[in-house]
């Protein structure tokens, strides 16, 4: 089978808002800002920690670009590396990926959360094995959604095809600007109804996954 699946991690895997939004919060309130709520945070999460930082800094009142942006930048990328403690797993993830692993599918990931913290994150809740091959929002000078950290992570796992699985209208723009199915997961981050979105197909359960993707790939009738 030469099919890859390449899953996004926050909010598709994981919810792992609550870690970002208590490390931002920290790091705001150390230095005398006013903290975020969660709602505000979770607005500005899906593309990556330095579009997170400057939004958070913004919504604060300071410049998106300035002295200030950096210095969270810096304290956030500190504090948030080891934030595992609040991140949980959505409910039949792991099912759904052992279900998929044994169907013979190679898993790869593509995420812009710095790979640090998803490495530590994926140790954690012992989601490593999953996946051999792991893009973070660093790995290369481009985040989603540019294609880049999508084919990358294909090329990587040295696979022909592939069907890309994520939340957000990152994820969905990232799939479309390379030309590949997508997968939503609706139960994450994304901003805007369902149907605003581009995608193959939906789902809300993971059990639903491995039998979505069989049919997806199953040959059409003649």
């Amino acid at each position: 089978m030469t099919l890859s699946l390449i899953f996004d991690l926050d909010g598709t895997l994981i919810d792992s808002l609550p870690d970002i939004h208590a490390a931002m919060n920290r790091v705001l309130v150390a230095r005398g800002s006013a903290p975020l709520s969660r709602t505000q945070v979770q607005g500005f999460v899906g593309k990556g920690a330095p579009n997170l930082v400057a939004r958070c800094v913004e919504a604060g009142g300071d410049a998106p670009d300035g002295p200030v942006y950096a210095e969270v930048l810096a304290a956030f990328l500190r504090e948030y590396e080891d934030a595992t403690g609040l991140t949980t797993l959505y409910p039949g993830v792991v099912a759904a990926l052992e279900a998929l692993s044994r169907a013979g599918y190679a898993l790869g990931l593509c995420t812009n959360k710095p790979l640090a913290p998803t490495m530590a994150i994926l140790r954690h809740l012992d989601l490593a094995r999953f996946f051999p091959v792991v893009i973070g929002g660093d790995s290369l000078p481009q985040k989603k959604p540019d294609p880049a950290p999508l084919f990358e992570t294909q090329r990587r796992m040295g696979r022909a095809d592939m069907i890309f699985i994520g939340d957000s209208e990152v994820d969905a723009a990232t799939a479309q600007a390379a030309g590949v199915p997508f997968l939503l997961y609706t139960e994450g981050y994304r901003k805007g109804p369902v149907d605003t979105l581009p995608h193959s197909a939906s789902f809300a359960d993971f059990k639903d996954l491995p039998g979505l993707i069989a049919q997806i790939t199953a040959p059409a009738a003649p």
